[in-house]
C-alpha cells in the first residue's frame, strides 16, 4: 500500500510586509516555514506579488523528504531578497507540503511574533 502524501500543492500567502530591521539582539523579519513530510524531495516554485509591479519568480528551492526549512525575509535565499513593503506569496510544490509565515515585528519595545497558516489552493 502506498504511503498517503500528506499536505497541498499550492499555497497562498496574501499578507507579506517585511518589517524594519530594527536595532540591537532581536532583527525584524518573516520567514516562510516549509514542512515536507513526505518520502520524495520538493521542489518549490514562488510567485511574488507585489502592489507596485510585475510579480517576480525567485529560483526554485528544494525541501529534502521528510525535512523542514525556514527562509527568513533578511537572509534572503540564492541572491534573491524580497523588497520592503506589502508582498503577496503562491508557493507551488512539486509534492504536497505545509506552509506557514511568521513575523517577527521590534517596532516597538515588548516585539511581535506571530505566525499564520497559508491558504492551500
Amino acid at each position: 500500500m502506498a504511503e498517503k502524501m500528506l499536505g497541498q500543492k499550492v499555497w497562498f500567502f496574501p499578507d507579506g510586509d517585511i518589517p524594519p530591521a530594527g536595532h540591537g539582539e532581536f532583527k525584524g523579519h518573516e520567514s516562510l516555514v516549509i514542512l515536507n513530510p513526505n518520502a520524495q524531495e520538493a521542489k518549490i516554485t514562488l510567485t511574488v506579488y507585489y502592489t507596485d509591479r510585475e510579480p517576480e519568480q525567485p529560483p526554485v528551492l528544494s525541501v529534502g523528504a521528510r525535512r523542514v526549512r525556514c527562509i527568513r525575509s533578511d537572509e534572503g535565499f540564492d541572491g534573491f531578497f524580497i523588497p520592503s513593503g506589502q508582498y503577496a506569496l503562491k508557493l507551488e510544490s512539486s509534492v504536497p507540503v505545509i506552509c506557514q509565515i511568521g513575523r517577527a515585528d521590534v517596532r516597538q519595545p515588548n516585539l511581535a511574533y506571530y505566525t499564520v497558516m497559508g491558504f492551500p489552493g
